[in-house]
């Protein structure tokens, strides 16, 4: 009887353990489990200590809420000029709910790789070799758009698609190249002769700078040569002024003055001629001396006047 009652007592707690397993539940931080009762989805379980209804509740899915990267294998992919480009690529996405997730789709992360791979091939597909190369943040924002309301039923958030690689074949990269090459030549180019443009502007203002300079100082040369000359012919007009007071007054040897002066100047022009090589003239030294000490006594005799 004892051994009986011992053998109830065991199974009995034995079956009560069965049922505390069975009823208490621990979800954990970044997962949420969907509840079937019956094989219908009833409710969905956050993290924490949760309780269910022992044989009759039990765990349908356990969906992780955690955001998730999925990468999206390489591909070849035909642009719209025909160009073979080599396509890889990487998804973030995140379910946002747990219920559809589970019971919207059939191996969710398979059926997010399959659409990435899908729309990678129509958007690039849809565009130049040049201008897929070179809009990649162009191709991310169509990506992120089409494949995010695609999976908006899945009850997933797609945060990011990003494109890893495109990779054109061999012989299109040695033409870009040649391309490249090219284009630089070509930038070097203009930016030599836009130096030689400058260059010749500021030697032409260099040199237009410098006939300015020198116009002005011939001007001022000119200007001053005038001056010049305006002053020795107000001492010609004085000096003629004097020698005719003095002739005017008698005096004899104002007239040897002018005779002096002009047979001095003849003397001058004969021995600078470029034809003369031999002068041979008659020189009466006294009479030119004469002169001279004719202009000293008119000299003396208008400083004596003037005192």
């Amino acid at each position: 009887m004892l051994e009986s009652i011992s053998a109830l007592a065991l199974v009995i707690l034995v079956f009560a353990v069965i049922m505390l397993y069975l009823m208490v539940k621990t979800v954990p931080q970044g997962e949420e489990w969907t509840v079937e009762r019956f094989g219908r989805y009833t409710r969905t379980l956050k993290p924490g200590l949760r309780f269910l209804i022992p044989l009759m509740d039990k765990i349908g899915a356990k969906i992780n809420m955690m955001e998730t990267v999925l990468d999206i294998q390489s591909q070849e992919v035909i642009t719209k000029d025909n160009a073979m480009v080599m396509a890889d690529a990487v998804a973030f996405y995140q379910v946002v709910d747990a219920s559809q997730a589970a019971y919207e789709v059939r191996d969710l992360e398979r059926a997010l790789t399959n659409l990435a791979m899908t729309n990678i091939r129509a958007v690039i597909g849809s565009m130049d070799l040049d201008e897929s190369l070179s809009n990649r943040d162009h191709i991310n924002a169509r990506l992120l758009t089409v494949i995010d309301e695609a999976s908006h039923n899945w009850g997933v958030k797609v945060t990011r698609v990003e494109i890893k690689d495109l990779a054109p074949p061999e012989d299109i990269n040695e033409a870009m190249a040649r391309q490249m090459k090219a284009e630089r030549m070509k930038r070097a180019d203009i930016l030599q002769a836009e130096g030689q443009k400058q260059a010749s502007i500021l030697e032409a203002e260099g040199l237009r700078e410098a006939q300015i300079r020198e116009a002005e100082g011939r001007r001022e040369a000119a200007f001053l040569d005038a001056e010049a000359r305006e002053r020795e012919a107000q001492a010609e007009a004085k000096a003629t002024q004097m020698v005719s007071e003095a002739i005017a007054a008698g005096d004899i040897q104002a007239i040897n003055y002018f005779v002096a002066q002009k047979y001095t100047e003849a003397l001058k022009d004969i021995a600078g001629s470029p034809n003369s090589k031999t002068i041979m003239m008659p020189l009466e030294a006294s009479g030119l001396l004469g002169s001279i000490a004719g202009i000293t006594d008119i000299a003396k005799a208008v400083g004596k006047s003037t005192e």
